[in-house]
């Protein structure tokens, strides 16, 4: 027998929908950002234009939340649902304000053009992870996987680990001072940042298919 489709369903498809739509701009912001901090192009007010629309639809969760909340009584299994995306979310919006930091660094500092290869190539190389594990928070999101999600935490190690070791290799080759030095050392710290909230997602992912709240990192 088929399941009564309840009134709360489709404000709760409405908000699916939604979430979703912020992680397909959020990640469109991290991919533009990124992109032009390592060519050394400026992208500061189209990310910037971004970033507003996420902080916006940041909100319109927040509003469609509590509406819900309010108008239909959720059940448990509900409010799991609700919490999981109010904390994505937010978590979104945190990629878009990285996003436009990185851009805003690159137009103030300079982008990697100038700079020594191997800092063109670590910061190529961490971007290339982290934004694997945005497509990943994004892919989990849409299909409900909670084994893809917990899939990332190999990835976050990896970012962890690379993020220290930069500050190590800064540290014996790199000038005291310099664009260079100062931008890809904020850079990489967005980037490890955006590879914590990404992991935050996988673990709400979790929490929304299965109801187990875990750590992933």
């Amino acid at each position: 027998m088929k399941a009564m489709h309840r009134l709360i369903d489709t404000g709760l498809e409405q908000l699916t929908s939604l979430v979703y739509k912020m992680g397909e701009e959020a990640q469109r912001a991290l991919e533009l950002a990124i992109d032009s901090y390592v060519n050394s192009k400026d992208s500061t007010e189209s990310v910037r234009e971004i970033s507003d629309i996420l902080g916006a639809m940041s909100l319109e969760v927040e509003n469609k939340a509590f509406e819900l909340i309010a108008k239909y009584q959720p059940v448990a299994s509900d409010l799991r649902i609700i919490k999981s995306y109010m904390k994505i979310a937010y978590d979104f919006d945190r990629y878009g304000r990285y996003a436009l930091d990185t851009s805003y660094i690159g137009d103030r500092l300079g982008g990697l053009k100038e700079c020594d290869a191997w800092m063109r190539d670590f910061v190529t190389e961490m971007s290339e992870k982290v934004l694997s594990m945005v497509k990943t928070s994004l892919e989990s999101l849409r299909s409900f996987d909670a084994m893809l999600a917990r899939a990332i935490t190999q990835t976050e190690n990896e970012v962890d680990k690379m993020y220290f070791n930069y500050l190590d290799k800064l540290i014996q080759e790199a000038p005291a001072t310099g664009k260079c030095t100062i931008s890809s050392v904020l850079v990489i710290r967005y980037l490890e940042r955006i590879a914590d909230h990404a992991t935050y997602i996988c673990e709400s992912i979790v929490y929304l298919s299965t109801g187990e709240k875990i750590t992933l990192r």
